[in-house]
């Protein structure tokens, strides 16, 4: 069981303090999770508790429910079992725990006595099975990705809290950032023709694991970066090759970092790489210059496509207005989807509730393709965590569609598109602080510009081939 430090106890007071103020009087109910079985009840996935339960309790407990009653906040834990110091070690007693959270602990039997005869909010977990113990606690209908009108007010305040960042949670953001810088540097020195995916990943995720860190997701690490979210590593490096790693590690608390990087498995990208990464960069370097207090994320988002219109143009693969090009929908030929989300305790945060928690009050989904899949929309505040991550994919799925591609009528030049066939996909992935006069990048110790990627990858700490 992953209890939170001594350190972390006030932050954790103050948001259920921060919580029970706007709830006022009306109860609520946060589990934990439980479990899940890879393929039979014993063997399970490492356990994480949501992040719900986490932000509150910074406890990472199988079974537990915190309950608000309308006065204050206890925490309803399983009694520890006669086997589990066999088979789990020592686990802490509710004294510590309540030490260490600053909250009341109580044994998980006495929860359906408190809650009788009360009409209590509640936050669906991701998993089905919890959600069914909590609709069987409470007498109604839970279930993931649904909430009831009771419900409601308890997910507009987490989310209200949960949007900008703490100084413990940017802490925790930080050390995310980290080790995940590690990895990066890791993964370019470990690249090298001959290889498999799947060797690259295991030096990158061998800098988690030597410091107890978890993955904050599915790695991927792909030379198929067409395919957005490939998890398949079988794939044998190969000169003209180019890598695309989306990783990121996890905090001691759970919050996610979350990189990408895109570099050529020679160490040496092509001209034509080189062309098209720079335009994948000014567009990451415009999207980031645009987030500042009170911007609106989806002109982030058109920031990144005005400038893959304008580098295009230049290169001779599109041609006319770059305006036209965003507005008739040809880039998101190219950049299929959103520039980034927000981060925090989740990779995509607080995306179990939906768009309620992406976009604001008013603003929904744009239909068109590509837009659509922004997921993000707000007016951008101190303390928030997104990340900007623009792509340039040439995906044959899109690029064969004749529906898709009649957007482009003669303005794409397949000849001169035929030319960079070396280029798959590149994505370029930072995570960024909103600041009170700017942004901070959490993770600019990851090299990104194109000459100092080969400078990490022909340095003499890189193995030499077939070694």
């Amino acid at each position: 069981m992953l209890l939170p430090s001594v350190s972390e106890r006030s932050a954790l007071t103050r948001r259920r303090e921060q919580l029970a103020k706007a709830l006022g009087s009306a109860a609520a109910l946060l589990a934990s999770s439980r479990p899940r079985p890879r393929n039979y009840a014993a063997d399970q996935f490492p356990f994480r508790a949501s992040s719900h339960f986490l932000y509150l309790f910074g406890l990472a407990t199988p079974d537990g429910v915190g309950l608000y009653d309308g006065q204050g906040w206890t925490l309803y834990l399983p009694e520890p079992g006669p086997d589990d110091a066999l088979w789990d070690g020592a686990v802490p007693g509710f004294a510590e725990i309540a030490e260490r959270t600053g909250c009341t602990v109580r044994s998980r039997a006495e929860l359906p006595a408190a809650l009788k005869g009360r009409d209590v909010a509640a936050l669906p977990t991701p998993d089905l099975e919890t959600c069914l113990d909590v609709a069987a606690l409470l007498g109604r209908e839970v279930r993931p990705g649904h909430l009831a009108a009771v419900d409601v007010p308890l997910a507009d305040a987490m989310i209200a809290l949960r949007l900008r960042h703490d100084d413990a949670a940017q802490a925790q953001l930080r050390q995310a950032a980290e080790v995940t810088v590690l990895a990066h540097m890791a993964g370019m020195r470990a690249t090298r023709p001959g290889i498999l995916e799947a060797a690259v990943r295991a030096a990158m995720e061998a800098e988690f694991v030597s410091r107890d860190v978890r993955p904050a997701y599915q790695p991927i690490v792909t030379v198929h970066g067409e395919v957005l979210h490939n998890l398949r590593y079988d794939h044998t490096l190969r000169e003209g090759d180019l890598l695309l790693a989306d990783v990121g590690g996890e905090s001691p608390a759970g919050f996610a970092c979350d990189v990408t990087r895109t570099w050529p498995v020679t160490g040496r990208f092509s001209t034509t790489q080189r062309e098209l990464y720079d335009v994948v960069l000014r567009m990451q370097k415009a999207s980031i210059d645009a987030v500042q207090p009170g911007t609106r994320y989806r002109d982030v988002h058109l920031a990144a496509h005005r400038e893959m219109a304008r580098g295009l143009v230049a290169l001779g693969i599109l041609r006319g207005d770059p305006e036209e090009l965003v507005v008739d929908g040809v880039t998101a030929l190219f950049f299929p989807h959103g520039v980034g989300h927000l981060l925090g305790l989740d990779v995509h945060d607080m995306e179990d509730l939906g768009d309620r928690a992406g976009y604001a009050p008013g603003r929904t989904r744009s239909p068109e393709f590509g837009h659509r899949s922004l997921r993000l929309d707000r007016d951008l505040e101190p303390g928030m965590a997104v990340t900007i991550e623009p792509g340039m994919y040439q995906v044959p799925a899109i690029l064969s569609d004749a529906r898709l591609m009649a957007r482009a009528k003669d303005r794409l030049q397949r000849d001169v598109l035929a030319r960079y066939a070396d280029v798959r996909g590149i994505r370029i992935e930072d995570d960024v602080l909103v600041t009170s006069d700017g942004n901070e990048v959490l993770t600019a110790a990851i090299p990104k510009e194109a000459s100092d990627i080969e400078a990490v990858m022909t340095s003499s700490a890189r193995p030499a081939p077939g070694r």
